[in-house]
């Protein structure tokens, strides 16, 4: 099969909410749905929130290494919650912070492998965080009362598009992974987040910084494969924007790329 029909098989974080009638939903933005098949051109597969169990159990811990070597590529979505700050060392929240710590037990041990196995990751505004937390980084809980940061959270509108749309350039960093796929310069991006990266990990390598100093983008350059988290949002009309549509046709090749190599036997994992 040619690697340019085939659809990898991509996994999606999901969060998990209350229904609001005693019930619990595993959740994940239509966005992120069809920006897996229409803009990497895959098959998405959602992965629940299912919790500690994740990195506690060693039974679920490899079952989790079997799922990773089952799939092609991991994208991390975006979600109106804080990461938890005890995982990071951070001081308690303000009473009414959302928080999800079953998405937390999820995501921080799957980027770990995912990184350690070689499966292309692209993470988004929460995944972000996730990821710097997961690699040892810290976050600003509330951004916008940093000092000398600008107000990184959305208009929340009733117009999708407005929420979404253009809030402020970002400047690439030379050298680096997003240089290779855009170029030099600066590129205008969305905005809608309250938390951000404070102390970047140490595996990280800076791509992106806004005009107020936030971190906007980062690499995980030691990563067996494509490994690039975003503090924006190209899902959205993610075919429409041209910087979008790099974004996701570089994640698309890698996912591909890996999708040939467990096609061709004997597949071994990155860890193994």
């Amino acid at each position: 099969m040619a690697a340019s029909s085939l659809r990898p098989l991509v996994g999606i974080s999901a969060c998990l909410k209350e229904t609001g009638r005693g019930g619990w939903h595993h959740t994940v933005g239509e966005r992120y749905v069809r920006a897996a098949v229409h803009a990497i051109g895959g098959l998405p597969i959602l992965i629940p929130a299912v919790g500690p169990e994740f990195d506690e159990e060693p039974a679920m811990t490899a079952a989790l290494d079997r799922l990773l070597d089952s799939l092609d590529g991991i994208l991390l979505s975006g979600s109106p919650s804080n990461v938890e700050p005890h995982h990071y060392g951070g001081p308690d929240s303000r009473p009414g912070t959302a928080h999800d710590p079953a998405r937390d037990a999820t995501t921080l041990p799957l980027i770990r492998h995912s990184i350690d196995r070689g499966v292309p990751l692209l993470a988004i505004c929460r995944g972000l965080q996730e990821v710097n937390v997961a690699l040892g980084g810290t976050l600003h809980q509330l951004v916008h009362e940093v000092p000398g940061r600008r107000d990184h959270r959305s208009p929340k509108a009733s117009n999708v598009d407005k929420n979404y749309g253009p809030a402020h350039e970002v400047e690439i960093v030379e050298g680096g992974l997003l240089e290779r796929l855009l170029g030099k310069g600066r590129v205008m991006v969305n905005s809608l987040h309250q938390q951000g990266v404070d102390q970047l990990a140490r595996r990280a390598r800076l791509e992106a910084l806004a005009d107020d100093g936030q971190v906007e983008a980062f690499s995980v350059p030691d990563a067996a494969s494509f490994a690039l988290a975003l503090q924006w949002h190209p899902e959205h009309r993610a075919l429409e924007n041209p910087v979008s549509k790099k974004l996701f046709d570089a994640f698309a090749v890698a996912c591909r790329e890996r999708a040939m190599a467990r096609l061709r036997p004997p597949f071994r994992a990155a860890a193994e």
